[in-house]
């Protein structure tokens, strides 16, 4: 990649000049224009935010790297999407170099504290689990020590070009100057005002007056600017070690409660050494071949790139093109569900336990696991994992029933996707898990904490691959991914959705490479989500369009919705089509208030 290094005697003098070319127009003023498609060359982004969006491009057009206006994007989404992404959580960060032609990762996912005890779900009052919402993802027990600083500092230093007190300097200035409150955002905190009235320091900024902002108002979030000025100055340091580190643990151990709230708010584990001791990890992405294109994933702890992966390779031996369209519907639901099956049985924190990571991704695994697939009838739900000890790719017994499987993971979540004018690809899922993570503002830094520890099984098991263990990483459904044909970029793409960002992002694969789909139709088609469970859960649009005849399949469908969120939809994806020189950027049209795609140099007409 292209490395343009500042000499540290020079970046006070560097960090105002960016601050002032990169972010003099961030701030409040009118809210940038949210474009769901863009077509040009020189660079692209695709977010959820516009503010973010804008700030990515501008940072492409200083002659930074893909890797630079990634960074600088996922700190302004900190800001202007404070309930989904930002320092009090993690991520995963897959990149393209394509100066190597290598696709590697980072994982940045939040780890257990080191005395975390087994049975941190159960309320000593009842001896049971406490209920998972509002008790359980509204505590300082579910916040695991946050990868996100860590990740940005990481990628920057294997791939960057500008320093990271560059990159935050633009979201800086929108914390401090504002921006414009959307309907998403009121809608968001008005979802949450319960949890947030459950502490003095949330309810402070973000429920000022007692009331949720008002769409068209400015928001402003100085608390955060000086922790991101306090980072920029001191590096992730400021974060992981000193004082700051201190307030976290502080928030964990005795939240900030308010008199008022009769919710439990379960005090955390979290610990300074927790901090001290947090560290990335670097990894080689997964890949597959499917169709003639290599699809590169996020590996374990992420359970993305296995299980997207194991289900293009279910799906391979069946030509989707050639069949109509609810019978790909059909199998592609199919193979979403076995590939479930097998990442409840075997994925989980590879340093742990052993993830057969070779054996989910075998081809013969596959076809014989695409043998239970009955092309006029649905398979009964939850199906039994594969055996990955013995297999031979040769069809066998019926599909065997299995327990059903717990899922915890929240629809938050935020994504974003990067590609520069030298070819370089970055695909960033980042979160704090629920809407609002935790619910607790650490006291003057502005920013949430994850609950990212719910994404553990609640109850130990001594053979679940994802139970409880002291510094382990909780199995994440996040899948960054991207697509190679002949060792270049054709497609990158990522989705938050809690568990059924692995549905999302393989449904828009097979839109694309299978049905035909234009990229931006890949991305507005309505969603259904297949993970080894009863119901398969579908957005209303879908059910309106396929119910009916998926139902003949056999196929129980439910609409989409759940106690955290008053939305009804899946996913709220981006991507970026490459083609050469040319770049198409696309983000949502209408999930979650609809997405911001850019380029640098825009195709006019």
């Amino acid at each position: 990649m292209n490395h343009r290094r500042i000499p540290a005697v020079l970046l006070a003098l560097a960090l105002p000049a960016a601050t002032l070319a990169v972010g003099s127009a961030e701030s409040a003023g009118a809210a940038p224009p949210k474009k769901p498609t863009a077509r040009g060359t020189g660079g692209a982004v695709s977010s959820v935010d516009p503010y973010a969006t804008r700030v990515g491009l501008r940072v492409l057009r200083r002659g930074g790297n893909a890797v630079d206006a990634a960074v600088a994007t996922a700190a302004a989404l900190g800001v202007t999407e404070p309930y989904s992404a930002g320092i009090g959580g993690g991520g995963y960060f897959v990149v393209y170099d394509a100066k190597t032609g290598r696709v590697r990762t980072i994982d940045g996912r939040e780890t257990a504290p080191r005395t975390m005890p087994r049975n941190a779900f159960i309320d000593p009052k009842t001896g049971e689990p406490y209920p998972f919402t509002p008790e359980l993802v509204t505590s300082g027990v579910s916040v695991g020590t946050p990868g996100t600083p860590a990740t940005w500092q990481r990628a920057l230093d294997r791939w960057g070009s500008w320093s990271l007190a560059e990159a935050l300097a633009p979201a800086t200035r929108i914390a401090r100057e504002g921006f414009r409150v959307d309907r998403t955002f009121r809608q968001q905190t008005l979802d949450n005002q319960e949890r947030f009235e459950a502490f003095r320091s949330t309810k402070r900024l973000f429920l000022r007056g007692g009331d949720a902002p008002r769409v068209g108002s400015t928001f402003r979030n100085r608390d955060l600017a000086r922790t991101y000025d306090l980072i920029a100055r001191r590096g992730t340091d400021a974060f992981y070690e000193g004082r700051l580190a201190r307030q976290i643990v502080r928030a964990v151990r005795k939240p900030p409660k308010t008199r008022s709230t009769t919710l439990p708010v379960p005090r955390g584990h979290l610990t300074t050494r927790d901090l001290k001791r947090y560290r990335t990890v670097d990894g080689r992405a997964t890949q597959v071949a499917y169709r003639g294109y290599r699809v590169h994933g996020m590996p374990p702890s992420s359970s993305g790139g296995s299980t997207v992966g194991e289900a293009l390779n279910i799906l391979e031996g069946t030509n989707l093109r050639r069949l109509d369209r609810t019978a790909a519907l059909h199998h592609y639901l199919e193979a979403s569900a076995l590939a479930f099956a097998d990442r409840a049985e075997y994925v989980g924190d590879p340093r742990f336990t052993r993830v057969p990571l070779k054996h989910l991704l075998s081809q013969r695994f596959a076809r014989e696991r695409a043998c239970l697939i009955d092309p006029a009838r649905a398979m009964a739900k939850p199906t039994a994992a594969g055996n990955v000890r013995s297999y031979d790719g040769k069809c066998g017994a019926a599909p065997a029933r299995a327990a059903a499987a717990e899922d915890t993971e929240n629809v938050s979540t935020t994504n974003l996707t990067v590609v520069d004018r030298w070819g370089n690809v970055v695909e960033y899922t980042l979160t704090i898990e629920q809407t609002g993570g935790s619910g607790i503002v650490v006291p003057g830094r502005g920013f949430l904490l994850n609950n990212e520890l719910t994404d553990f099984s609640t109850v130990y098991d001594a053979d679940d691959p994802n139970r409880i263990q002291p510094g382990k990483r909780p199995r994440s459904s996040m899948s960054p991914t991207i697509v190679t044909k002949r060792g270049k970029p054709v497609l990158a793409l990522g989705s938050p959705g809690g568990s059924t960002i692995i549905t999302t992002v393989l449904q828009m694969l097979i839109n694309r490479l299978d049905l035909g789909m234009s990229l931006p139709q890949a991305i507005a088609a309505p969603r259904a989500a297949q993970r080894n469970t009863a119901n398969v859960t579908a957005e209303p649009a879908f059910l309106q369009r396929y119910g009916d005849a998926l139902t003949a399949y056999g196929h129980t469908l439910v609409p989409a919705g759940d106690a955290f969120t008053s939305a009804a939809e899946i996913g709220a994806a981006t991507a970026i089509g490459i083609r050469g020189r040319r770049l198409t950027a696309v983000a949502e049209p209408e999930r979650r208030g609809g997405g911001a795609a850019g380029v640098v140099r825009p195709f006019r007409g």
